[in-house]
Parts: structure tokens; sequence; C-alpha cells
């Protein structure tokens, strides 16, 4: 398993490198990778609130 690392840079190189891994996905993982953020972003539409 690799270590993650965290990646503090300029947002326009961030978002250069971000580009860069999209391009190196085969069409099924960015198909996963899509499907995983519109799994989590119904999730929390669909959460229930805490009030405290």
């Amino acid at each position: 398993m690799k270590t993650t690392t965290l990646n503090n840079a300029h947002p326009s190189v961030m978002e250069a490198r971000y580009i860069e891994e999209i391009r190196k996905m085969t069409p099924q993982k960015r198909f996963e990778k899509l499907m995983a953020i519109i799994e989590i972003s119904y999730l929390l539409k669909t959460a229930k609130k805490i009030s405290k």
C-alpha cells in the first residue's frame, strides 16, 4: 500500500498535478472515481443534520 503524502503547493500547481493524474487514469478508473464522488455527494446531501 502506498503511503499518503499531503501536497501543499500553489493552487495552480495543484490543479496541474491533478489534471496530469486524471490523464494517466484509464477510462474505467475515471468512471469509478466519478461514481465515488457522486455517492459521497448524495450521502452528504441526504444525511440527517445533528443539532446541538
